[in-house]
């Protein structure tokens, strides 16, 4: 049996969201009896806004400053392909994002 190494990396704005989804994984590959390490948060993005208070002209000029978190996780798992079917049948909400990278393992 050959054993592959997934890297999965999870983005979204609601870090509970996202760390709910690790958590899932991660049942599911201790249930399997995988090795896993993670999750592991990346650097959060913050995307930054400034926008205009008065729409016209009139007025002093001020900004209301908006902003938006991204935040990421990162899970190594040395799995085989039938774990890896479980971790993909995964309910993922719509504003998470999952990548699953796959490498050989010797």
């Amino acid at each position: 049996m050959m054993t592959q190494v997934a890297t999965v990396k999870l983005t979204g704005p609601d870090f509970k969201r996202l760390d709910s989804v690790c958590n899932q994984i991660k049942d599911i590959c201790q249930k399997t009896g995988a090795k896993v390490s993670g999750p592991v948060p990346l650097p959060t993005k913050k995307l930054k806004l400034p926008v205009r208070k008065s729409p016209c002209g009139d007025g002093s000029e001020t900004f209301e400053h908006w902003q938006m978190r991204i935040h990421k996780r990162l899970l190594n798992i040395e799995t085989d392909e039938r774990t890896l079917r479980q971790v993909m049948r995964v309910q993922v909400p719509d504003q998470v994002h999952i990548e699953i990278e796959l490498k050989e393992s010797s």
